[in-house]
């Protein structure tokens, strides 16, 4: 056992797992390997166990039960029997557990990193952040649990545990003035709400923005919920939070920190630099992109270059000056357009970062509302909510509007049906408020060919993404793995008719698989098996003849 590591003797539990029914002389045939493992991750043996077998499908982010009783020759009923040992899991942060298709579990990438390298995976350290690295750390817990990547459990003790690490900050100090710690039942709601505000700047919470901390049916927010709407609710009355208000009528079903709350609790923050209420989806600081190298053919480099260069402060204010002076709108409206896969977005975010410009992107879903009238009034908010932060930033912040098929298509003529008419109203809403735009608007789109007419006319620059050139997909294939010889990567690349997501996705499984299996003998033919399984049935790349 002196030579074992983490990655083996999950190989060793897994092969004599095969058939056993975690029986008894599983657990016999087993006991030197599960030990090992064990002592290494701080957990039981029966845990070791459900680790091991979960390890070796962390390629799947949707792994159940079920998906495990053929290979083990067991009733699911066996396995529901570990459920202590997978929470145990889950509170060690080896496993994540979501609901969004059934109840199933994932391995995050950075705990195989930690296996491969036979060390315990340990959570970052929690204390010593700033007021802001402690809402970024909040907003980042909040984030996995409402895509349900992170138990509500979980989540309020790693909440509980960010508050009483970091007791020096004053945000922290201040939660005492509403009786608030870090034990009371209420506490994951006021974190939630604080958070709101300092990473959305939001003054518009409403009910469906808070439920998803609790598990379904839960009667501290059933209680919460009643008490919000009939005023009874002791945020209410400490005048930590007050209804927003709608033509001069309190709206009860929708809140916001009071102004007095937003003193006492962020006095060691910048609240200027909270403005007012944000678009859904939120600012995106240029500092928080991570670089990333793209590859254009030659007139999409030349357009992107321009472009950058254009919005480039020193130059920007120039031009839009000038524009001005002349009398021309002084926006700058872009779309970029082209088949998916093909770096659009990723554009967008490296135009972003080079420039020093922040990113609010909009979810066009949230926009779009089934109550009449109220998709009109969210697309003049966000537009309303971008003209205070441009006059409140620095530079001039960029809009997204990403995978905007959704708002952009040919307007119906003579429309009749309810829905039609709300289509053209939101339609005609954007085409004003883009004549209007006194700043820097982009939209991605995959499906131009289906674009009005007069939206076409108002975007300045329209940039067409296509699918690498073979000279483009053989420096993504060197870029995404490095290790792949010349000959190999030539290869890949005029097989595969690829583009540079999918090609990004293949790099993925791989590193995935090598980590887990290590690196297979022949690397060409692992990467063909990946190639050939990357588009679904009936969409087969097409195949160079020679080759």
């Amino acid at each position: 056992m002196e030579q074992m590591d983490l990655l083996q003797a999950f190989e060793m539990i897994v092969d004599k797992a095969k058939d056993s029914s975690l029986g008894e002389k599983f657990y016999q045939e087993a006991d030197s390997y599960l030990g090992f493992v064990s002592d290494k991750l701080c957990i039981s043996k029966r845990a070791s166990a459900i680790m091991a077998l979960f390890a070796d499908r962390c390629y799947d982010t949707h792994i159940q039960f079920s998906d495990l009783i053929d290979y083990l020759d067991c009733r699911i009923l066996t396995l529901l029997r570990y459920s202590n040992e997978t929470q145990e899991l889950i509170d060690k942060e080896y496993v994540c557990q979501n609901r969004i298709e059934g109840l199933s579990y994932s391995i995050p990438m950075e705990v195989m990193e930690a296996f491969q390298h036979n060390q315990r995976y340990i959570p970052s350290d929690v204390d010593e952040f700033t007021a802001r690295e402690l809402f970024d750390k909040f907003d980042e817990l909040f984030s996995k649990c409402r895509c349900e990547k992170l138990n509500k459990q979980v989540l309020r003790k790693k909440l509980r545990a960010l508050v009483v690490k970091n007791s020096n900050l004053a945000f922290v100090k201040a939660m005492a003035l509403y009786d608030i710690d870090a034990e009371d039942k209420d506490f994951p709601l006021f974190i939630l709400l604080c958070t709101l505000f300092v990473i959305d700047g939001d003054d518009d919470i409403r009910c469906n923005d808070l439920n998803f901390i609790y598990e379904e049916g839960e009667s501290v927010w059933r209680w919460a919920k009643r008490d919000l709407s009939q005023g009874n609710h002791r945020f209410l009355q400490k005048k930590f939070i007050e209804y927003t208000n709608d033509d001069g009528f309190a709206d009860r079903e929708s809140f916001k920190i009071t102004d007095c709350a937003k003193k006492l609790l962020f006095s060691e923050m910048n609240l200027s630099a909270m403005r007012g209420s944000r678009p859904k989806g939120g600012m995106l600081s240029f500092e928080s992109i991570k670089p990333k190298q793209l590859f254009y053919n030659d007139k999409e480099r030349k357009l992107v270059e321009e472009l950058a260069a254009l919005l480039d402060e020193k130059n920007f204010q120039s031009i839009r000056d000038r524009l001005k002076e002349t009398n021309f709108r002084s926006g700058f409206a872009c779309l970029f357009y082209g088949a998916p896969g093909t770096g659009k977005t990723e554009t967008v975010l490296q135009i972003a970062r080079k420039t020093g410009r922040d990113l609010i992107q909009v979810n066009i879903s949230e926009i779009k509302s089934m109550w009449v009238g109220e998709s009109e009034k969210n697309i003049k908010g966000v537009f309303e909510d971008y003209r205070k932060m441009v006059k409140q930033s620095a530079k001039t912040p960029i809009l997204l509007f990403n995978e905007a098929d959704a708002i952009i298509g040919k307007r119906m003529v003579g429309a009749e049906k309810a829905v039609d008419k709300l289509e053209n109203n939101i339609q005609n809403i954007i085409l004003q408020e883009i004549e209007q735009l006194d700043g820097i608007l982009i939209a991605t789109t995959n499906l131009a060919e289906n674009m009005d007419k007069a939206f076409e006319r108002r975007f300045l620059y329209k940039v067409k993404f296509e699918k690498p050139d073979l000279h483009g997909r053989l420096q993504i294939w060197q870029t995404m793995i490095p290790s792949l010889n010349d000959a190999d990567a030539s290869f890949l690349a005029a097989r595969y008719d690829f583009s540079g997501g999918e090609i990004e996705n293949i790099a993925r499984h791989y590193t995935i698989q090598s980590i887990l299996h290590g690196k297979p003998a022949v690397m060409l033919k692992s990467l063909v098996g990946y190639c050939d399984s990357e588009r679904l049935e009936g969409r087969t790349p097409k195949r160079k003849v020679g080759f």
